[in-house]
Formats: structure tokens, sequence, C-alpha cells
């Protein structure tokens, strides 16, 4: 492995739609990095008061706005060429800034937000999808690492959005708390799709899945924390967030402060609402099947004069161009 690769490596299945003859290998993206966090002392800003609006939409600003740079180390390729033409990277960088910290410290003090200094993007011909890193020397200075080889391989028409739904993805590891990594690895990646998904970049491709744990990690986790919403609240996620600030990850303590039961008990509920859901759905399914059908029956037996009489005169007939029995006389051929 190359001293370019980041210091925790992982890998998720390749979306099936964005395959080829010579698809590039699976996904992989850095676990968030630890932002040299230290312990929380009794003098701590209690991250539970907020310096930021009520609204949702609000801005949140860092206590120092972050550097954006660009870098670009292929510029040949037609994922790079690609990149450039849908693109306008400070604006896409900016905006991914935004939608983290706004899903994820909005209505917190902003001592909860992460030192991040810069924010490197860095595109490259390179295997994968995405990964992001810290500076061996400076771990607030971070580096989105993008390959254009996957940009070349996803259909023209989508291009542009999973450009930014990626950037959006790999800009939440600059920011979040990981438990000084030791939060699972599912967890961290699902909360990073939990912010693509709210932020409204959610592919196609993805939905719903209960054939696996819960931190099965990206949309698989980040459905399911979307889930939660509902149930314990809209800032569930920044609790969750919140808790992995200064301590490590302790899974009990956790998903009892935040949700009041275990993990085990909310992932058999998030299963059986999906499942139900599902049941429901194909019922609603068959039912339209069944009606459909059932209309087109109706209406053949509109249709067919034997089903029904006409009640129109002789005359109306004849004017509308109805059926008229017309008497033939004898000896004649009709």
């Amino acid at each position: 492995m190359s001293s370019e690769m980041p210091k925790y490596y992982q890998v998720a299945t390749m979306p099936t739609e964005y395959s080829s003859s010579t698809p590039p290998p699976p996904q992989s993206s850095a676990l968030p990095p630890s932002h040299n966090e230290t312990e929380p002392t009794p003098d701590a800003q209690d991250c539970s008061s907020s310096e930021q609006a009520a609204s949702d939409k609000s801005k949140v600003s860092p206590p120092r706005k972050p550097l954006l740079r660009l870098e670009l180390r292929d510029l040949s390729s037609h994922g790079a060429r690609a990149f450039l033409r849908l693109v306008h990277a400070s604006a896409a960088l900016e905006d991914a800034v935004d939608a983290v910290l706004r899903l994820l410290y909005q209505n917190m003090h902003t001592s909860c937000i992460p030192p991040t200094r810069s924010v490197t993007l860095v595109l490259r011909d390179m295997e994968g999808v995405a990964y992001t890193t810290g500076l061996d020397l400076d771990d607030d200075h971070k580096e989105i690492h993008l390959s254009t080889k996957y940009i070349e391989f996803v259909p023209e028409s989508r291009q542009k959005e999973e450009i930014l739904g990626v950037l959006v993805h790999e800009m939440v590891h600059c920011w979040q708390h990981s438990g000084f990594g030791t939060a699972p690895v599912g967890l961290t990646e699902g909360v990073a799709d939990w912010v693509r998904l709210k932020a409204g970049y959610a592919p196609p491709h993805w939905k719903r899945h209960t054939d696996c744990d819960w931190d099965a990690g990206y949309e698989r986790t980040g459905y399911f924390l979307q889930w939660l919403e509902r149930d314990h609240g809209a800032d569930i996620v920044r609790k969750i967030n919140e808790a992995l600030r200064g301590c490590n990850y302790e899974e009990d303590k956790l998903w009892h402060d935040c949700c009041g039961t275990s993990i085990k008990k909310l992932w058999k509920e998030y299963k059986k609402t999906v499942e139900d859901q599902g049941d429901k759905d194909e019922s609603s399914g068959a039912g339209a099947t069944t009606d459909s059908a059932s209309s087109d029956v109706t209406v053949e037996e509109k249709d067919d004069p034997a089903q029904q009489e006409d009640h129109r005169t002789p005359r109306e007939k004849a004017r509308r161009g109805g059926n008229m029995h017309v008497p033939v006389r004898p000896g004649t051929s009709s």
C-alpha cells in the first residue's frame, strides 16, 4: 500500500448499475479522524446549548473557516474532463461543508465542531471510488481523494449528482466524531450516507436492507438512522455524533443514552417496520392489479350490446349511427 493511502481503509460493494466489462474495484473510505480530541473536563462547553439559529435551514459556521483546495493529478482522462465540465469545485466543496455542518451541528455550540483547518480535493486516477485522510503532520488538514476512473464509469446522466453525493459523503469524514476511532466503521459510514441522503443526493440504486446487521454501513445504516429520527427526534444523529466526541464508543451506554434502549431492540423494530411496509406495498400492488382487471371487465361488459339494453328511439339510433334493425322484404337479399 502506498504512502498516499489512508491509515484506515475499508471496502463496500460497487453499485451494479455502474458496472462495465472492466469495472473499478469496490468503494473505499477512510475512518473519520480523531481531530486530536481530548477528554472532556467539567468546564467543557455543553454542546446541548446553542448559538445557532433554530431553523434547520440556517447556516452553521465553524470556529474557523476551512481553506478549500483543488489538486489535479489527472487531466487527460474522461473522468477528469467530466468533473471539470460539470462541477464548479469551490462551490461544490462549500456546499458540502455547509450541508455537513448544518445536519451534524445545527443548534449546537461551535466548540463541538472539530477544528478542521483545510480540505483538499485530490482528483487522480486510482482504484475504488474515494477516501478521506488527514495529513500525518497535522490531522486538522484533510484530503479527499476522488477517482477519475470511477467518474468515467458512472452513466453520463448521473455523473454530476454522483460526484456531488460522493463529495458530501467524504466531507462528513472531515467533520464527524468517531470516539477516537473506536466507533464501528459501519456507524461512521452510515452517518456519512445519512447526511448524503438528507442532502438530497441518494442515488437511484439505494434501498432499505434488513438482511444484514445494523452496522453494515453506508446506505444500509443510513436508512436506519433516518428511521430513528421518526421515533427519537430529528436531532438523534446529532446526539449520536456528539456522544462520540471526546470518549470511546461504548455500545450499551451510547444507545441507551441517546434512544433509551439497546441497539438490538432498535434494529429488530426497524426490520419489522421495513418488512411490514414491504408486505403492505406488495398487497397494494396486488389490489391495484385486481382493480384494473375488474375495471377492464366492466368496460368490456359496457361495450358488449348483449350485456345492456339500448333505450334509444329508432330516430335517435338512425341519427346517431346506432345499430338499427332494418326489416327485409320477402324475396330480396340483405
